[in-house]
């Protein structure tokens, strides 16, 4: 996987460009990175509903929880669908607009420092070896490409805004996330 480091675009993934970004502040370097989880609607996976969503194109009469989501304005870098395929949103070097009101380690917004990867999942089902997979190669590249990120900690949504969100939730298994990411790294 190849990262350009000053676009900021993987090269060779699906990009779907969401409007719901802008510009880092100045001098602020990307160091954390935030793992998400997403499904529309809850609990299910597939389909073109979280394209529309990052693209303010989420058709509101389509399903009951749509009309409830659809006026947001959100977005992340990347999507790791169930069978691991990659689709990007926003260049690394751009602000996505993934964490909302968050705070780590003492710092507030934690969109200005932070890569967002979304994988397509719920809380209380279980992740798939692919995006595992494909989450692992994606942070080695992350971390080859940007020299800020090599000793950056991977947290979840949950660990930057306590008490209102829980993703990637209970069923993300975080040590198999690291022995994919030590195996990369070797």
């Amino acid at each position: 996987m190849i990262i350009d480091c000053d676009s900021g675009w993987i090269g060779g993934v699906k990009r779907v460009p969401s409007p719901n970004h802008d510009a880092r502040p100045a001098g602020c370097e990307l160091d954390l990175i935030v793992v998400h989880g997403i499904s529309l609607p809850p609990g299910e996976f597939g389909g073109q509903w979280i394209d529309q969503l990052f693209s303010n194109e989420l058709p509101a009469d389509r399903h009951p929880y749509f009309a409830i989501v659809c006026s947001l304005r959100v977005s992340a870098h990347v999507l790791i669908s169930r069978d691991g395929t990659l689709t990007q949103y926003v260049a690394f070097t751009d602000r996505a607009w993934h964490a909302g009101e968050s705070g780590y380690r003492g710092r507030d917004w934690c969109n200005d420092f932070s890569v967002g990867i979304e994988l397509e999942g719920a809380d209380d089902i279980p992740y798939a070896g692919a995006q595992y997979r494909a989450l692992a190669k994606l942070v080695d590249a992350l971390r080859r490409t940007y020299s800020s990120l090599r000793t950056a900690e991977i947290v979840g949504h949950c660990d930057i805004s306590p008490g209102r969100k829980t993703d990637p939730g209970p069923s993300f298994d975080w040590a198999r996330l690291k022995r994919l990411l030590t195996d990369t790294a070797a």
